[in-house]
This record gives structure tokens, C-alpha cells and sequence, in this order.
């Protein structure tokens, strides 16, 4: 069976996504948690309001918050690559 998986140091990033995540990894943590804590308080608040279609939408956000969030903690962890060029 054949091996796909890629090495450490086998690829690496382009410019532009080292430069993104320079400043993106500058961001705590906390507040991708806080956006995503905030998100949910937004979201019951809509659906107290009789706002549905607006909780969804709102509600929706806290998925991606968290995500963001992780990658921000893995690039801060282990930085762009995994290399150290």
C-alpha cells in the first residue's frame, strides 16, 4: 500500500500565509473563546426575541470561532510549517 502522507519539512507554505499568520498568532486565544461565547449569548438572546432565523445565523458562528481558534493555537504551537528554516 502506498504512503501519502507528507513529512515533516516535505512541504512548506507560501509568503502570503506565513505573513497572514505572523499577525494572526498575535490574537489570545481568548478572545476567539469570548467571539464564540459571544455568539451563543447572541444567539439565545435572538431566539428569546422571537428573532429564529437570526439565532440560526448567529449560532452558526460559534463552529467557525472555535476553529479559527485552533488553528491559531496550532500556529502558535508548532508555527507555519512545522520547519525550522
Amino acid at each position: 500500500m502506498t504512503d501519502y502522507r507528507v513529512a515533516k519539512g516535505e512541504a512548506q507554505e507560501d509568503q502570503l500565509t506565513a505573513a497572514i499568520e505572523k499577525y494572526t498568532a498575535q490574537v489570545p486565544s481568548s478572545i476567539y473563546l469570548g467571539l464564540a461565547l459571544a455568539s451563543i449569548g447572541g444567539s439565545i438572546a435572538c431566539k428569546a426575541a422571537k428573532k429564529d432565523h437570526l439565532a440560526l445565523y448567529v449560532g452558526q458562528w460559534v463552529a467557525p470561532f472555535l476553529i479559527l481558534g485552533i488553528y491559531n493555537k496550532l500556529v502558535k504551537i508548532h508555527g507555519s510549517d512545522g520547519t525550522t528554516a
